[in-house]
C-alpha cells in the first residue's frame, strides 16, 4: 500500500462499488510493504470484535509508543508492532460457542464484555445478566443465565483458548515469529495471575501480551468515554490486569501533546506505518500474498461450524471453472485470492443470524445482505486487493438484477464474479447448513440449471459440470473436494 496524503482518505472512505465492469490488474502489485497490507485488513478483526474501524490499528499506535519508551530494540518493536495489528487474528473462532452459551449477538457480547473487568464478580454477574438470553424465551434465557454462572470460570478459560490458540497458530502460518504467536496467544492473561487461559503470573506474561492488553483497553475506553476513562480505567486495573510499570510508562506518554489527537485522526494509518522500524520492513510478494490471502480465509471459515472450509473449497471450484474457460495462469491466480477472500465481510454479521436453525426474519435477513458490501469495503483498503473488491463483493449479484447489495444486471457483472458466483452457489447447495443438510452434486447442479439466466451465467455451470464429469471419482470429488466436509 502506497502512502499519501490524498491514499489515505481514499482508503478509509467505504463508498459503493461502480456500477461497471473494472478493468482487472492482473500484473499483482509486488513487494508490498506487510505493514500496510494487515493494518488494512485488520479492519476485518475489528468487525468481529464489535469495534469501531480501526481498533487494531489505535492499538498499534499505542503499544508502540509504550514500547518505545521501555526502549525495546528494532527487532523487539518489529514482534510488537504485528502483534498489535494481529491480536484479534483468532476472534472468530468462539464466536459460534458464545452464541449458543449465551443465547446472544456475539458481535454485540464481545463489544460488551471488552468494558467489564471479568475479574470482579459483580461486574462479570451483570454482564451476564444483561446479556445472555435477551432475545429467547423466558425458560430459555434462566437456564442460560444459571448454566454460564454456574461454570462460568470453565466457559471462559475454553472461550478465551480456543480464540488465542487459533490466533497464534494462524500467525505462525503467516510466518510470523514465536514472540508474535506468543503475544497473541497470552493475550488475556493479567498480571495477578487471575487471567486466562493459563494464569500466568507478572514477568511471566509475554512483554507483548501485556503491551497488547492495556492498549486494548485504552482504545476500548478512550473510543466510547474519552482520555479520561481510559486513564481512569487502567489506574483501577493497575496491578490486578496490568503491570504497573506499563501503566506509569503510559501516564507519562498520554501526556504528550498532540498524543491523544493523532489517535482520533484520519491520518492516524499513515502515522502507524511510519512507527514500524525502517530496517526491519517486511516486502509482500505474489506468495507470500496467497499465503495471507489463505490465512485469511481460515479467520473468515473458523466463524460458524456451518462455513468450516468453505473458502478453500470455492476457490478450488472457481479456479477449476476459470481453468475450463480458457483463464491464464495471471487471472487464475488472482481470482484464487478473490475467491478466498469473497466472504470477509461475513466477519460482521453476527452468528446469532448465520446460524439461525429457521427462517431468517426480514431484519436478519436485511444485516446478511449487508456482508458481500463489508467484503467490498475491507478490500477496497488493501492495494493488491482493490481491484477484486467488486469482483468478489458481487457474488451475491444476479444476471437479472435481483442480487443485493446493489442490484446489478446482465455486463455490469463480470466473468471473474459469475465464476465465483457459480462456485460458492454449488459449494453452499453441497454443504451442511443450520437449517437444512448438504445435498447431493447431482441434485445440486439440478437446482442450479434452473438458475442458468437468471442467476447463473450458462458458460460457467457448464464449465462445472464438465470438470466435475472429469474427475476420477466425480462424486466423492464433488462431496468432498478438499477433506472436511461440514460446511
Amino acid at each position: 500500500m502506497a502512502p499519501g496524503p490524498n491514499g489515505a482518505h481514499a482508503a478509509q472512505t467505504m463508498s459503493r462499488p461502480q456500477m461497471t465492469a473494472p478493468a482487472l490488474n492482473l500484473s499483482q502489485p509486488v513487494n508490498l510493504p506487510l505493514s500496510g497490507l494487515l493494518a488494512a485488513l485488520s479492519h476485518a478483526l475489528d468487525l468481529v470484535e464489535g469495534q469501531p474501524e480501526g481498533h487494531c490499528v489505535r492499538c498499534c499506535w499505542i503499544g508502540i509508543h509504550i514500547g518505545r519508551a521501555l526502549d525495546l530494540t528494532d527487532a523487539e518493536l518489529w514482534d510488537l508492532y504485528y502483534t498489535l495489528l494481529l491480536k484479534d487474528l483468532g476472534c472468530s473462532s468462539n464466536a459460534a460457542r458464545i452464541c449458543q452459551l449465551y443465547l446472544a449477538d456475539d458481535i454485540g457480547f464481545k463489544r460488551g464484555v471488552k468494558t467489564v473487568d471479568t475479574t470482579s464478580v459483580p461486574q462479570a454477574l451483570k454482564f451476564v445478566l444483561t446479556h445472555t438470553g435477551l432475545k429467547a424465551g423466558l425458560a430459555d434465557r434462566i437456564r442460560a443465565i444459571v448454566h454460564v454462572s454456574s461454570k462460568g470460570g470453565e466457559i471462559s478459560r475454553e472461550l478465551v483458548e480456543t480464540r488465542c490458540q487459533r490466533g497464534a497458530d494462524i500467525a505462525r502460518r503467516m510466518r510470523f515469529s514465536n514472540r508474535v504467536a506468543d503475544g497473541i496467544q497470552n493475550l488475556d492473561e493479567h498480571w495477578d495471575g487471575h487471567g486466562l487461559p493459563e494464569g500466568r503470573l507478572g514477568e511471566d506474561i509475554p512483554l507483548n501480551s501485556r503491551i497488547a492488553l492495556i492498549a486494548q483497553v485504552i482504545d476500548v475506553f478512550q473510543s466510547t468515554g474519552g482520555p479520561e476513562a481510559a486513564m481512569k480505567e487502567i489506574r483501577y486495573r493497575s496491578g490486578t490486569w496490568f503491570d504497573p510499570r506499563l501503566v506509569r510508562t503510559f501516564e507519562a506518554i498520554s501526556a504528550t501533546p498532540g498524543f491523544w489527537d493523532m489517535l482520533r485522526s484520519s491520518d492516524l494509518q499513515w502515522a502507524v506505518f511510519d512507527l514500524e522500524p525502517a530496517q526491519h520492513v517486511v516486502r509482500v510478494d505474489e506468495d507470500y500474498l496467497d499465503d495471507i490471502a489463505r490465512a485469511f480465509a481460515e479467520v473468515i471459515d473458523s466463524k460458524s461450524p456451518y462455513t468450516s472450509g468453505h473458502s478453500e473449497r470455492v476457490t478450488i471450484f472457481a479456479d477449476l471453472i476459470a481453468k475450463e474457460l480458457g483463464f491464464g495462469e495471471p487471472q487464475r491466480r488472482w481470482l484464487r485470492r478473490a475467491s478466498l477472500l469473497h466472504d470477509i465481510g461475513k466477519l460482521g454479521i453476527s452468528n446469532s443470524i448465520l446460524d439461525k436453525p429457521g427462517a431468517l426474519d426480514k431484519a436478519e435477513w436485511d444485516e446478511v445482505r449487508k456482508h458481500p458490501q463489508f467484503t467490498h469495503d475491507i478490500l477496497s483498503l488493501v492495494a493488491a486487493f482493490q481491484d477484486m473488491a467488486p469482483v468478489a463483493g458481487a457474488h451475491h449479484e444476479r444476471l437479472d438484477g435481483k442480487g443485493y447489495p446493489h442490484g446489478l444486471k446482465g455486463e455490469q457483472i463480470v466473468t471473474e464474479t459469475r465464476v465465483l458466483t457459480t462456485a460458492d452457489i454449488f459449494d453452499a447447495l453441497t454443504a451442511d447448513r443450520p437449517y437444512r443438510a448438504a445435498m447431493s452434486a447431482e441434485k445440486a447442479l439440478e437446482i442450479m440449471d434452473g438458475m442458468v439466466g437468471t442467476a447463473l451465467d450458462p458458460r460457467c455451470l457448464d464449465a462445472l459440470k464438465r470438470v466435475l464429469g472429469s474427475l476420477p471419482d466425480a462424486k466423492a470429488a464433488c462431496r468432498d473436494p478438499i477433506g472436511d466436509r461440514r460446511n
